[in-house]
């Protein structure tokens, strides 16, 4: 199933696939959703996004799923998602307000490229939507308005100027919703990432001493196969286990590299290709910096004992 899930590098792409047309660069949009979707009722079929979405929304009727999760779209409402989710949508009435997608590479080209430890929300798994009184939703809906403004105005500092805004915009997400809401503590599905994360480890060591695989993966590769971004995935592993992924990856590797070293005849450079290490010296170096003897050494002393 999950083969037919299309994944939309952005906005335009997504827009796309209805049947529409949008224009974008420099990985930023905001338009109006009245006319995004002008006729009803609509139901997206399940994709995924490689940017970040924000809601905000004055009226309107519908349903919002994230992952295994669904969320009731009404008035004076402001959705936050991040890439990488399985999302699907469902509007019932028209929706009025803003909806603004940008990439990470977006904010750390007309931003700054620290911005993600500023936002750590940006990196989380799913930050619930938020039903703010009317006086805050109105801060935000402002704040849309100037972003549509800066968008289709023809300044030289446009892009510059919409990155400042997006500051803004965060910095109120932050202030307003993020305090309450702790995503290592919170999200239900962190104890999953974790265990899911170590089963991927002893398929992925599997795979390598069968030959099926010849690279060792590395941890933007395991934060990839459950659609989360690298930091965010390192930061759970570290909280739940107190352990890096790295240090994962480097104990398997040493253990699994032990025992071809007691147990089997094959070469130093046999083993170290086995691993998915492409050079024996550089096998060699990382053995001696976790254990203290040469790939040999380590054999000579097992032989002897």
């Amino acid at each position: 199933m999950s083969d037919a899930i299309k994944t939309y590098d952005s906005m335009s792409e997504l827009y796309a696939s209805f049947g529409g047309k949008l224009e974008q660069d420099v990985g930023f949009t905001i338009h109006r959703n009245e006319e995004l979707f002008p006729n009803f009722p609509v139901k997206s079929p399940l994709f995924r996004t490689r940017f970040y979405t924000v809601l905000i929304l004055s009226e309107g009727r519908g349903r919002y799923l994230i992952d295994d999760r669904s969320y009731v779209t009404r008035g004076n409402i402001i959705y936050f998602t991040n890439p990488g989710h399985l999302k699907g949508f469902e509007v019932d009435e028209t929706l009025k307000g803003y909806l603004i997608t940008f990439s990470e590479s977006f904010l750390k080209q007309y931003v700054r490229d620290d911005i993600l430890d500023e936002f750590p929300f940006l990196i989380a798994e799913v930050v619930p939507p938020n039903y703010p009184d009317r006086e805050v939703f109105q801060i935000f809906d402002n704040l849309g308005g100037m972003l549509l403004q800066e968008y289709q105005s023809d300044s030289v500092y446009k892009h510059q100027t919409i990155g400042c805004l997006m500051v803004v915009l965060l910095l109120k997400i932050k202030e307003r919703f993020w305090k309450a809401y702790d995503p290592l503590t919170e999200a239900v599905t962190s104890s999953n990432i974790t265990l899911t994360f170590q089963r991927n480890l002893e398929a992925h060591f599997r795979d390598l001493l069968t030959g099926k695989c010849d690279r060792l993966l590395q941890v933007q590769d395991y934060a990839q196969a459950q659609y989360l971004h690298p930091n965010y995935f390192s930061t759970v592993i570290k909280y739940k286990t107190g352990k890096s992924v790295n240090s994962w990856i480097a104990e398997k590797t040493i253990a699994e590299a032990k025992a071809m070293l007691a147990r089997s005849s094959q070469s130093v450079q046999e083993i170290a290709a086995r691993l998915g290490f492409k050079d024996a010296g550089h096998f060699s170096r990382f053995f001696k910096k976790h254990t203290e003897l040469s790939p040999l050494s380590f054999r000579q002393r097992i032989t002897s004992e």
